[in-house]
């Protein structure tokens, strides 16, 4: 069951770490456009729908890969302090409550918004060259079946949980910084880094 878990989680990594790279496509784009407006006297009437296409596409297609990581955003003021169960407990009731509908909706929805779309190969009317719309809509309901797996995966975890009262491991991903965890990784205390800046001062010559 397991390794099932860890397989889903890794199609959501791999699909949310490659449109990653459209936000420095994005950055480029940008630059791009900046320097051709000012410098070169030559906006391009095109690019500003092509990135808010590439924005909405990474936020999409990021969805999953942030909820395999348990990286949304939850008002855990209180519910850090909860006890494993009960927070699996809350943790299904609202999977089935508001994600498994919503998400339902969000590809029932995005499978029409996308067919429709393509049908008429539809291009932005922004512009009189504007880029073609369908591609940018078939990642709606593409993004809504990668978050309802990875939902399935959560809800087992959460059933796992309940049943066992520890949460069942992820898959490792890089992550900020923690300065306690690094302190305890090279045995360093903060008496032994106090003792260092007052050793540096004193071989300073006392100035701070």
């Amino acid at each position: 069951m397991q390794q099932l878990l860890f397989f889903i989680d890794k199609i959501s990594t791999w699909v949310g770490q490659a449109f990653s790279w459209l936000i420095v496509a994005l950055t480029l784009l940008i630059s791009w456009e900046v320097f051709s407006r000012y410098v070169l006297n030559h906006p391009n009437p095109w690019s500003f729908d092509l990135m808010i296409m590439m924005y909405g596409a990474a936020f999409m297609m990021a969805g999953a890969y942030t909820l395999a990581k348990n990286g949304h955003v939850r008002g855990d003021v209180l519910y850090g302090f909860f006890p494993p169960r009960l927070q699996a407990g809350l943790d299904l009731a609202l999977y089935f409550l508001f994600f498994i509908p919503g998400i339902v909706a969000l590809i029932w929805a995005g499978y029409d918004y996308a067919a429709e779309s393509l049908a008429i190969r539809e291009h932005s009317t922004l512009t009189a060259n504007g880029p073609p719309l369908y591609p940018f809509k078939m990642v709606i309901p593409i993004a809504g079946v990668l978050l309802i797996m990875q939902g399935v995966v959560e809800i087992i975890r959460c059933v796992i949980c309940l049943r066992d009262g520890a949460w069942p491991k992820r898959e490792e991903d890089v992550e900020e910084v923690d300065v306690d965890k690094l302190k305890a990784m090279v045995h360093v205390k903060d008496s032994d880094i106090a003792e260092a800046d007052r050793a540096l001062v004193e071989k300073q010559g006392g100035q701070p």
